[in-house]
C-alpha cells in the first residue's frame, strides 16, 4: 500500500469514526468511516494519483466508499485538511482556510465566512461558481473568477457539485426540531462537550455536540463559534445544523431567532425564511 497518503487519510477516517462513536453518533455512521478507513488501508493504489486521474468517480468505484466519502478523502488529498473532522474535533478554523487563498485576507474571509457559512475550499468553489460569493462586500466579480482559478487549480477538480438547497435538504419542521431538542439538551447538560480551539483561550470543554437521526437524515447540530456569534452574544443562540444523506454528503444551515419582521422572536432556518412562513402560518 502507498504509505504516505492512503495511511493519512485511513488514520483520518478512522478518527472520524472513534469522535463519532465517543459522542454518540449512530452506530451506523460510525461503521461507514470504520469501513471505508479499512477500504482505504487495504488499498493498492495511491489515493493521490487516483484523484488526479479519476476524480471522485474513481473513489466511488471501491468498496464502501460512497458519494459523502469520496469527497471527504478528496478534500483530505487536496488540502491536506478535512473540515468535518476538524468540528468533530474542535479544531475547526474556517476562516484561516479562506485566508489561504491569494486575495482573500483575514477580514474578507471572516466576512465569506459569515454571510455564506463556508467551512471548506469546495463549498467556496461552488460558491464562486453559482455567484453567491461575488454579492458578497469586497468579492465582486473580478476576484470571484480569481478564486475559481486559483480553486480549479488546487483542487485539480474535474467536476464540480452544486451546493445544496431546499429541494434535497430536510424540511425546515425537521430543522427547526433538532434545533430545539438540540438548545433542549444543551440547556440540561445532556449533551458531550468539546473544547474548540478557536476564542476558547482556556482551552476549556463548553461547546455541546449533538448527533442524530430522523427521518433518514444524520445531523449534527452545534452552538456557533464564529468571530461575529461572539461579537453579537449570540453563542448560545446561533445553531449550525449539519446534515447527512444515506451516501454521507453533508449539507448545513445556521437556525436563528429572528430580531425584525413578521418572525421576530421565532426560530428561523437562515435562507428559508420563506418556508419558515408558512411554517409558522404568519404573512410576509
Amino acid at each position: 500500500m502507498p504509505e504516505n497518503t492512503n495511511q493519512r487519510v485511513a488514520e483520518r477516517l478512522r478518527e472520524a469514526a472513534d469522535l463519532l462513536g465517543a459522542q454518540g453518533a449512530n452506530p451506523f455512521r460510525v461503521s461507514a468511516y470504520r469501513k471505508a478507513a479499512d477500504t482505504v488501508r487495504d488499498l493498492d493504489r495511491d489515493l493521490g494519483a487516483m484523484v488526479r486521474e479519476g476524480g471522485e468517480e474513481a473513489l466511488t468505484d471501491l468498496p464502501n466508499i460512497g458519494t459523502g466519502i469520496a469527497s471527504a478523502i478528496r478534500e483530505i488529498v487536496t488540502t491536506g485538511r478535512w473540515s468535518q473532522l476538524e468540528r468533530l474535533r474542535g479544531s475547526l478554523d474556517p476562516e484561516g482556510l479562506l485566508a489561504t487563498l491569494p486575495g482573500i485576507g483575514p477580514k474578507l474571509a471572516e466576512r465569506i465566512h459569515d454571510e455564506l457559512h463556508i467551512e471548506s475550499l469546495e463549498q467556496l468553489e461552488a460558491a464562486a461558481h453559482e455567484g453567491s460569493l461575488e454579492k458578497v462586500p469586497g468579492v465582486g466579480a473580478r476576484r470571484a473568477e480569481s478564486v475559481r482559478a486559483t480553486l480549479a487549480a488546487r483542487l485539480g477538480r474535474q467536476t464540480r457539485r452544486s451546493r445544496r438547497d431546499a429541494r434535497n435538504s430536510p424540511g425546515v419542521k425537521l430543522l427547526l426540531e433538532v434545533d430545539a431538542d438540540y438548545r433542549e439538551k444543551a440547556d440540561a447538560g445532556d449533551l458531550p462537550t468539546i473544547a474548540p480551539k478557536r476564542f476558547n483561550p482556556e482551552g476549556r470543554s463548553w461547546l455541546p455536540i449533538m448527533h442524530a437521526d430522523r427521518e433518514g437524515w444524520h445531523f449534527t447540530a452545534l452552538y456557533s463559534n464564529t468571530a461575529r456569534a461572539h461579537d453579537l452574544g449570540k453563542t448560545g443562540d446561533w445553531v449550525v445544523v449539519y446534515f447527512y444523506d444515506a451516501d454521507h454528503e453533508e449539507g448545513q444551515h445556521t437556525i436563528v431567532t429572528e430580531t425584525r419582521g413578521p418572525l421576530e422572536g421565532r426560530r428561523v432556518v437562515r435562507g428559508r425564511e420563506a418556508e419558515c412562513r408558512d411554517y409558522y402560518g404568519v404573512s410576509g
